[in-house]
């Protein structure tokens, strides 16, 4: 009888050893964003004057945002289709240089890190599945129609770029207090002369199991009130995955199941 419980058990238990829990993919396209044509949503104004703390949900990822109407401002994350690559300045601040998303998908994000009011560029994990810490697998990220062209030729703010200048992307990991953990990765959207105008790949899964991300641009071009190239960027197709249980705990699970279906048989 003893054998045949061993037997019970390890046949139970090996599946589990040998494969632990799948972990589930979230992708954030924000195709599942209403847009009309040519248009963007770059936050919720009370009315107040005094702006609102608000965001938006795509796939399984919060991106936060804060917009003041009144004051005709806005950080954080917006979300656009409009497709201007040639409409220098601030009026055109929410076109990737792309002319569109990745693989000509309409919608993508765009965010602005400039922290007047105090939020910062952060996107949160698990917002519609629960499963809060995951591992983000990357990104696609390209310049934005304002930076780019800023960076070309040059504005009333930034001066063109030559050979030694830059434009720094910096992404954080953040804890499960939505604090940065010390870990980053960083992406130069622009060296010397040479600026992104494609969409690129930004692979995050070095930083391991995190609640969130925290991004920061970082320029060679800086003034006395900071820095002078436009501080945004685009963003498409954020993915995510859950993390696996591990397989010991399954181990104890379905050891635990199998001594009670044995148990019962042997006590019939």
């Amino acid at each position: 009888m003893k054998k045949r419980i061993g037997l019970l058990l390890m046949l139970m238990l090996v599946p589990a050893l040998m494969l632990g829990t799948p972990a589930h993919a979230g992708l954030s396209t924000f195709e599942d964003l209403t847009l009309a044509s040519e248009s963007y949503w770059n936050g919720d104004d009370d009315g107040s004057g005094y702006g609102t703390y608000s965001g938006f949900t795509s796939g399984d990822n919060y991106f936060a945002n804060y917009e003041a109407a009144a004051y005709y401002s806005w950080e954080g994350f917006a979300y656009s289709n409009t497709t201007d690559t040639t409409t220098a300045g601030y009026t055109n601040q929410y076109s990737a240089i792309t002319g569109g998303g990745v693989n000509g998908s309409a919608n993508y994000a765009v965010a602005f890190t400039y922290t007047m009011w105090g939020q910062s560029a952060q996107t949160y994990n698990g917002y519609t599945t629960g499963e809060y810490e995951q591992i983000v697998k990357g990104f696609y990220v390209t310049n934005t129609t304002y930076a780019y062209l800023s960076m070309r030729d040059g504005d009333g703010y930034a001066t063109a770029f030559d050979e030694d200048d830059w434009f720094k992307l910096t992404i954080y990991a953040l804890d499960s207090s939505y604090n940065q953990t010390g870990d980053y990765v960083e992406f130069y959207l622009a060296e010397g002369t040479e600026l992104l105008s494609t969409w690129e790949w930004v692979d995050l899964s070095s930083l391991g199991a995190v609640y969130g991300l925290e991004f920061e641009l970082t320029s060679s071009d800086n003034g006395a009130y900071g820095m002078n190239t436009p501080a945004y960027f685009a963003m498409d197709n954020l993915e995510t995955s859950t993390v696996p249980v591990p397989a010991a705990v399954w181990l104890l699970g379905s050891g635990l199941i199998g001594l009670i279906g044995i148990r019962r048989r042997t006590n019939l």
